[in-house]
Formats: C-alpha cells, sequence, structure tokens
C-alpha cells in the first residue's frame, strides 16, 4: 500500500483545523516553511487508516499465542474508566485538594499491588517494565551505598533470563554475573552457591521463569543470595502466572517491578504507554521514587494534620516524598490512565477473579502442550506454568525447517507466531503462551493448525521457506531491515 505522503495532491486537505487567529504567537516563534504534512482529503484518509488496520493483526483478529508479553483480550470497560473526563482533565501541578480523586486511585491502586505481590510499599511511577528493574536496582544501590557496602557491584543474572535483565543491571552500574541453568531449566544452585560472595549486590530472577516453569527450590535460592548480603529483585514479566496464588515477597524477594501494560490488561504492544510499578519490602521503601500518596491519619506523630487544614484525616489524601528517595525516575506519578485501565481491571475481577484469571493461563498452557505432545519437541517435558517451548533443532537439522519457518507459515492460517528464538539456551525455540482469555474451542483450533503446518514441513520441507504466502507482504529481508533501515520518508 501507499504511504500517506504519497496520497493526494497539493492544495488538497479537510478544514478539520480552524485558522490560528492568535494575536500573541511571537513571530521568532513562527515557522518559516510550511509544516511538512500530507495534503489528502478527509475520504483518503479514512482509506488509508482502514487499510492499516486491515493489515495488522491483533488479539481482536485472531489468536496470538505471544510469549511472554501476555497479549490477552483486554475487557472495554477499563478504556471507557480511563476515558471519564475527571480522569483526563486533571493536572499534575492542580492542588492536590482538587485532585482527591486521582490520588485516592493511587493509592488502593498501591495496597492492592502490595497485596498482590507480599510487598509493603510502592511506587507507580516508572513507566515500562525495564525502567522498573532499572528502578529497582537503584534501590538496591542506595541500600548498600547507605550501609557503607560499595563493595557489592555484581548483579547475578540467570542465563534464561530477559534481556533487558542484565541490560538493567549495567545501567544502574553493576556488573553483570551470568550462571548456567540446570538440566531441568531451573537455577543450578552449585552455580549459584559459587557465584555470590561479599561482592554480591543481588540477583535478578522471574519465576515462573523464562521456559514458563516454576522452580522448586526458589526459597533456597533466595535463601544462598541473602546469607552472602545480597537482595533478591524479582521480574515480574510471569506474575500473570501465579498472582492470587502465590507471592514474590513471600518466596523471598525484596524488591519487583509489575507490568501493568502487560499482567493486569492494559493494551501492551505498538510502543506504549506502559507501566511499570516498583514494590518492595519496608526497609527498602525510603528509598522510593518519585511521591508517596498517604493519607492525613497516616502522618507522623510530630505533624499535626489540622495545620494543613484537614478535618477527615481517614479520608483526606496527601503527598510527600520518601526521606531518602533516589529521586524522580520520571516526571509525576508516571502514565496515569494506564494505571487507572489497571485499577479497573483489578477491581472488576476481586481477589477471587485473579487468582481465577492465573489458573486459566495456567491450564491454557497445559493443554495446548499436551494437544502438541508427541509431534512437537518439548524443550521441557514436564507440567508448566503460563507458557510453554517447543524446540525444531531436530527438524532444522534433519529437513532444513526452521522455528522461522514454521512461524511464517502460522501467518497464512490467521496465527499471530509465537515468540522465536528465546530463551536463548533452547535451540531453534518457539515459546508458546495461549493467555486465560482464549476458549477452548480457540485453543483446539491453535492446536489443529500448528500440526498441520508441522505435517507440511514433513512433506514439503522445501516449501517451508517460501510462508507466508497470503500475508500483507512476503519475508522481508530481516538482515537489511536491521543494517538499513528506511525510518523517514523523504519526499523527492
Amino acid at each position: 500500500m501507499k504511504l500517506i505522503f504519497e496520497m493526494g495532491a497539493p492544495g488538497r486537505g479537510s478544514e478539520l483545523v480552524p485558522e490560528c487567529r492568535s494575536s500573541y504567537v511571537l513571530n521568532t516563534a513562527l515557522r518559516e516553511k510550511p509544516l511538512h504534512l500530507p495534503e489528502v482529503s478527509e475520504t483518503e484518509i479514512s482509506r488509508h487508516y482502514t487499510e492499516l488496520a486491515k493489515q495488522a493483526h491483533g488479539v481482536n483478529d485472531g489468536f496470538y499465542p505471544l510469549g511472554s508479553c501476555t497479549m490477552k483480550y483486554n475487557p472495554k470497560v477499563n478504556e471507557e474508566a480511563a476515558a471519564l473526563p475527571g480522569f483526563t482533565g486533571i493536572h499534575p501541578l492542580q492542588d492536590v485538594d482538587d485532585a482527591q480523586g486521582a490520588l485516592e486511585v493511587l493509592s488502593k491502586m498501591e495496597d492492592m499491588l502490595c497485596e498482590i505481590t507480599g510487598m509493603d510499599a510502592c511506587t507507580l511511577q516508572p513507566a515500562a517494565g525495564a525502567h522498573g528493574e532499572f528502578t529497582g536496582l537503584l534501590l538496591i544501590k542506595a541500600y548498600h551505598t547507605n550501609r557503607g557496602d560499595r563493595n557489592r557491584t555484581k548483579i547475578i543474572v540467570p542465563d534464561s533470563a530477559h534481556g533487558t535483565n542484565p541490560a538493567s543491571a549495567a545501567m544502574a552500574g553493576f556488573d553483570v554475573v551470568n550462571i548456567a541453568s540446570d538440566d531441568h531449566g531451573c537455577v543450578d544452585l552449585d552455580a549459584l552457591k559459587k557465584a555470590v560472595g561479599d561482592d554480591t549486590a543481588g540477583l535478578m530472577l522471574t519465576n515462573p521463569n523464562t521456559v514458563g516453569l516454576f522452580d522448586p527450590n526458589i526459597a533456597e535460592v533466595t535463601r544462598i543470595v541473602h546469607e552472602a548480603g545480597g537482595l533478591c529483585y524479582y521480574d515480574g514479566a510471569n506474575l500473570n502466572a501465579i498472582m492470587g496464588i502465590a507471592r514474590p515477597g513471600d518466596m523471598g524477594f525484596d524488591v519487583m517491578h509489575l507490568n501493568l501494560h502487560k499482567t493486569f490488561a492494559a493494551p501492551h504492544g505498538g510502543g506504549g504507554p506502559g507501566s511499570g510499578p516498583v514494590a518492595c519490602k519496608d526497609f527498602l521503601a525510603e528509598y522510593l521514587p518519585g511521591i508517596r500518596v498517604l493519607t492525613a491519619n497516616t502522618l507522623p506523630d510530630a505533624v499535626c494534620a489540622s495545620d494543613f487544614g484537614i478535618t477527615d484525616q481517614e479520608n483526606h489524601y496527601i503527598v510527600s516524598r520518601a526521606d531518602r528517595s533516589i529521586g524522580d525516575v520520571r516526571s509525576f506519578c508516571g502514565n496515569f490512565l494506564v494505571i487507572v485501565r489497571s485499577f479497573c481491571y483489578i477491581l472488576t475481577l476481586g481477589r477471587e477473579g485473579i487468582s481465577e484469571a492465573a489458573t486459566g493461563a495456567v491450564l491454557n498452557a497445559n493443554y495446548m502442550m499436551h494437544g502438541l505432545k508427541g509431534h512437537y519437541r518439548m524443550a521441557y517435558d514436564r507440567v508448566c506454568m503460563h507458557e510453554f517451548v517447543v524446540t525444531l533443532e531436530q527438524e532444522k537439522q534433519e529437513r532444513g525447517v526452521s522455528a522461522l519457518d514454521i512461524a511464517k507459515a502460522l501467518l497464512d492460517h490467521g496465527i499471530h507466531p509465537p515468540t522465536m528464538y528465546f530463551p536463548l539456551i533452547v535451540h531453534e525455540a518457539l515459546m508458546i503462551e495461549p493467555t486465560e482469555t482464549e476458549s477452548r474451542e480457540t485453543l483446539d483450533e491453535a492446536i489443529r493448525i500448528f500440526l498441520d503446518v508441522l505435517k507440511q514441513s514433513e512433506e514439503t520441507p522445501d516449501e517451508m521457506s517460501q510462508y507466508p504466502l497470503a500475508a500483507p507482504i512476503r519475508r522481508p529481508d530481516e538482515v537489511a531491515a536491521a543494517r538499513k533501515p528506511i525510518v523517514r520518508y523523504f519526499r523527492e
């Protein structure tokens, strides 16, 4: 299809924006040449974006088993709540007394996230998951620095970790120590014991881990790190599998982030916006970034609420900063409307619904795994959590059919490919996560398609490299796209 800049003609447009009649615009602020915008009619605009929508595949179009990104259906009521004028029309600089409703949302959201995670305090300021990782690592650094323990410079990261873990640790100024997984896909305890020492600042880990397995030795893992004087960081990317059932704080973790834009039903994809709150135990709360929302009755004894003009101490919200805060990691309170969406989601599901969503995710993953077992080779043949990993290594060696070939062929059947070639410890990997929002009928159909594509790869392996045949574009040159990306349009 054409770019929107390739449509229309000079002088064409839609009278949608009234002419600016302000007399307060300084001449120095005016453009020297017209703004470079496409000149198209309203009809052309409508057709262009409709065509774009047809060429995009989302969870409303079909099955979307996209790995740990939890591309699940998001109830539209959350969108309606976030669009309420009281939320969209508020300004972060207006008086606290005029923002009591928004502060109540923030306060109660922090309380609910602490309850779900087993933590004591929370900040909603980080804008996404990796941003939350970076923030949590800064808390760990502040904790050790404040104790005068400046020799703790190393963060231990398993080889199956998300790529953001070592990147975040490096950005926070730590040295990254990589440890191998054991034969069961979990933390190798012997390797961990050898890695910890007086220079260990902490461990980064998600549980269930990246291959979709719950580590049975998790309490021992956190104990080993704690005995060495380090802290334990929980990557909340896979919380969807255990929320309402098991809590990271009870496993021995000290600090963690959550992905509201994944686990708690805010739209994910397209580059944002996101929200990556960080929750921690009490001893780290004094380092949290941003403002803390408190009720007046939680003010220190030395502070008199009446001095603030507050009469209803229990239901009046105020803001303050932690004593030894690491400082802001983002402006104001983070992506507020994402928080509102997730707040609505949690309230709708309630205590029982949250755990039901988690068990549904685990049930669906195991149902699909067993439907494919015996045909696809499982990287780890045991009960999984929210996702499982298959390996096409043997198919690649015997028939030249790669995980990429299988993934591309799925496109012609209306299924978005699962995550490919991750985690790196599994060769020719496909990581499949059906999520809790898919029906049994959808899973049965997806299993049939996966099996049909595999059979096709056995009968005509030479043809697999040609797929997809019916997608808007065929296989792009991914090497050229990565090395020579075209990210701007130049008009001749």
